[in-house]
């Protein structure tokens, strides 16, 4: 296949395929390019380094084509390869976020945001530690104090003449008399 017959637009769907080279526009002169009759010389440009520059410009051009259907048919390959050893583009994938993870957590930044969340979680932590020890010792105190001996009475006795009367009512209920 020859080269200079292959579609090397990147941004094409024929990419790569062969084309009728009839209708090229590679003659057709482009606005504002160096040698447009419409463009006057820069000043201090003689024709004759015109010509030069424009001929290395043509020589630049034709290698920077060359070196496009060169990338284009070392693509085509990577991916006849990659599809026969049977790395499908997910896998890739895969494997890219993998490797980016791992470059993640291996980055400074991550160690020392992890390391500052688990010193907040640890602080936090004994934080808590102490707030439900001061609530379980006041709770204790509360528990020992005069006013809740005094209702813990009150209540066990309003339990107590519940029950009697509860039992007096069904005793009644069972042996009307």
């Amino acid at each position: 296949m020859d080269p200079a017959s292959q579609d090397i637009n990147l941004n094409s769907p024929n990419k790569g395929l062969v084309v009728d080279q009839s209708d090229s526009l590679s003659d057709v002169p482009v606005e504002g390019a160096v040698g447009n009759s419409a463009n006057p010389l820069p000043p201090g440009l003689t024709e004759e380094e015109a010509e030069e520059l424009r001929i290395e410009l043509t020589k630049v051009e034709e290698e920077i084509n060359t070196l496009r259907q060169v990338l284009s048919a070392k693509e085509r390959h990577a991916t006849e390869l990659k599809r026969k050893l049977g790395l499908s583009p997910l896998n890739e994938l895969r494997q890219n976020l993998t490797k980016s993870w791992q470059d993640v957590q291996t980055s400074n930044a991550y160690k020392k945001t992890q390391e500052t969340l688990s010193q907040a979680g640890q602080k936090t932590s004994a934080a808590l530690t102490t707030v439900g020890t001061a609530i379980t010792r006041r709770l204790g105190d509360m528990r020992n104090s005069a006013t809740f001996k005094s209702f813990e009475d009150k209540m066990g006795n309003l339990k107590v003449s519940r029950h009697s009367r509860d039992t007096l009512s069904s005793h009644d209920v069972i042996n009307p008399h």
